[in-house]
């Protein structure tokens, strides 16, 4: 009786707050994690926001172009709103989970379909007691699994501490998104999301869009500084400011964009090359091989085609076939396109 009167006064204190009475009108901002993401999102809006604005406020120049050929305006326009549109795209796009495929991959969707919900929550948690159809399920998984793993290792060695589940090859777990990611890249903190198997594409097309919406914003201002329709002085520093800031964006973006193009052509990604000496069955392959490479048309092909191949598992090759693409390239080679 105490502990319900104790509650309930700390339920009365809680909502007579302004703060709890705002978080009470919209439940899925109590999580903090959600609403340190949103202010992000707005964040990254205003800041579009506010170099798009300040540059047709302060460019009369700029305005009268526009009457005269609104088309060169409309362009901008559309890649403007076309990087927005793409980060929300990218931002609300699954990276692809490996619960998702546990679920709804080969060989395990048909034993889900007859499962309860109660026995398929217990295929991700440890329990002292499984249900035989959760048995079945486990054991369908991890043979498919382990078969994607070279011989010698355990299923111990591949279970994840906190999901407790068998992870396929280039998974990791994601500690603000609480799940085993598929092809884990990194954590997005901009996006509010992981880039994994299923997302990468579209957060390199983002990128992209993004470099080449900062390039053309600098240059309208570069073309505002050096034109010589009067203007007054504060103006001008305004723009300097906003051109230095947008500098700095696109040494990052630019930088950023050949890195994730680097990785899309040799098929490999931010986390395998920042921990590549801690990832067991990674440390037997030469340092300058890339296992998981196809070519880079195959890659190209894999990279941007991720979404229709959503499912499919990534098995870890042998290492006399990555020894044998690491030997020196001939006349022959190059003929026979052995990169592609």
């Amino acid at each position: 009786m105490t502990s319900v009167v104790g509650s309930s006064i700390a339920v009365r204190e809680s909502s007579g707050r302004p703060s709890g009475r705002w978080l009470g009108r919209f439940p899925c901002l109590d999580d903090r994690a959600t609403r340190s993401a949103l202010c992000l999102k707005l964040i990254l809006v205003l800041l579009h926001v506010i170099f798009g604005g300040a540059l047709f406020i302060l460019d009369t120049e700029l305005r009268r172009r526009t009457r005269e050929h609104p088309w060169y305006t409309a362009i901008y326009l559309v890649l403007y709103l076309a990087t927005l549109v793409q980060y929300f795209f990218t931002s609300y796009s699954s990276p692809g989970y490996v619960i998702d495929v546990m679920m709804a991959g080969s060989g395990t969707h048909a034993t889900f379909a007859n499962l309860s919900s109660f026995d398929q929550r217990q295929i991700t948690t440890r329990n002292k007691n499984p249900s035989p159809s959760t048995q079945i399920v486990s054991s369908v998984w991890l043979r498919q699994v382990m078969d994607l793993y070279p011989p010698g290792f355990s299923s111990g060695t591949w279970t994840c501490s906190y999901c407790h589940i068998i992870q396929p090859p280039r998974s990791r777990h994601c500690h603000d998104c609480d799940k085993c990611v598929l092809q884990f890249d990194h954590h997005c903190a901009w996006l509010g999301t992981c880039i994994g198997k299923r997302n990468h594409c579209r957060f390199w097309w983002y990128i992209f869009e993004e470099t080449m919406l900062c390039i053309w914003t600098g240059t309208l201002y570069i073309d505002l500084l050096v034109s010589k329709a009067m203007k007054a002085w504060w103006k001008d520093l305004i723009a300097i400011i906003l051109i230095v800031i947008l500098v700095f964006c696109f040494i990052f973006l630019i930088l950023l964009l050949l890195f994730h193009s680097y990785l899309a052509l040799t098929n490999q990604t931010t986390h395998e090359i920042m921990r590549r000496r801690r990832i067991l069955y990674l440390r037997g392959f030469p340092s300058k091989v890339h296992p998981f490479s196809k070519g880079i048309y195959r890659n190209l092909i894999a990279f941007c085609c991720s979404c229709d191949d959503k499912h499919a598992l990534e098995a870890v090759p042998p290492v006399e076939d990555v020894e044998a693409r690491a030997q020196p390239y001939t006349c022959i080679d190059v003929i026979s396109c052995r990169c592609c």
